[in-house]
């Protein structure tokens, strides 16, 4: 599984790479187009990490933060290849953007105050800020009237998935990012004799972590296929390789898991 983890890395960073004059894609704003690589390059980049940390068998506390970051954009890219209109596109640019205005603000607020003098840190936050918002297409007043996007068991409904799907990949997700008490348990704990203390450097990424983030970014990068492409015949074969890989994943855990699907 662990091989199949790395292949379904590179095949997001091969998809990814297709750029927008190819004539095989529509002709799509680029920053959608921007958008929905950058995705793609995130599960990708992630994934890769992944494979980095649990070579060895160990980090499975990491890799589980991180199969939650791979997970939450492996569906968002969904979604916005699901609604597919700039409606989406732009309350999904416009919410990483709100925090930032807010920042600008406060920034100008302590330039203000000190009488409009400047320092230089305050300087390069500000045409940070400032690119960023001017690469984004939106304008301030935009991005302040922006709706949220929906919260991601509203995405996981909208893109026909099924509410097991909320339960593993977000909720228990989530355990490893707050570090809950079942991830505390489960990553960060032994128990001997009824006491407990720190667990050792130990910890292995298992085998259905590499499973269901490969067939989440596989459904995804169908998704994004099937949105992108211009011929209907090429979204179909290129789809049809990504469902087949799908396959051979499940057919393969299945087999790895053993008796883990029989009723006891």
């Amino acid at each position: 599984m662990f091989e199949w983890y790395k292949y379904v890395g590179l095949i997001a960073i091969f998809f990814a790479s297709i750029e927008l004059d190819s004539p095989a894609i529509k002709d799509i704003p680029k920053i959608h187009h921007s958008v929905l690589i950058d995705l793609l390059n995130r599960c990708s980049r992630l994934m890769l990490s992944n494979i980095a940390l649990s070579h060895e068998g160990l980090f499975g506390e990491t890799t589980s933060i991180i199969d939650r970051s791979i997970f939450e954009s492996a569906i968002k890219l969904s979604w916005l290849c699901s609604k597919g209109d700039a409606d989406s596109f732009d309350r999904f640019i416009a919410e990483g953007l709100k925090t930032e205005i807010e920042f600008k603000a406060k920034i100008e607020s302590n330039i203000e105050q000190r009488g409009g003098d400047q320092i230089a840190i305050e300087k390069r936050m500000l045409n940070s800020i400032g690119n960023y918002i001017a690469k984004s297409g939106l304008t301030e007043e935009e991005i302040r009237d922006s709706k949220k996007t929906p919260n991601l068991a509203q995405m996981i409904k909208d893109i026909g998935h099924d509410r097991l799907a909320y339960i593993v990949g977000q909720k228990i997700g989530s355990h490893h990012v707050h570090g809950t008490w079942v991830s505390l348990r489960f990553h960060y704990l032994d128990e001997e004799d009824g006491i407990f203390h720190p667990r050792d450097h130990n910890v292995p990424t298992l085998v259905n972590q590499y499973t269901y983030i490969s067939l989440v970014v596989l459904y995804a990068i169908a998704d994004y296929i099937q949105f992108v492409c211009v011929e209907e015949e090429d979204a179909k074969v290129m789809t049809l390789l990504i469902e087949s890989i799908s396959e051979e994943i499940q057919n393969l855990f299945q087999e790895v898991a053993g008796s883990d699907n029989d009723v006891v």
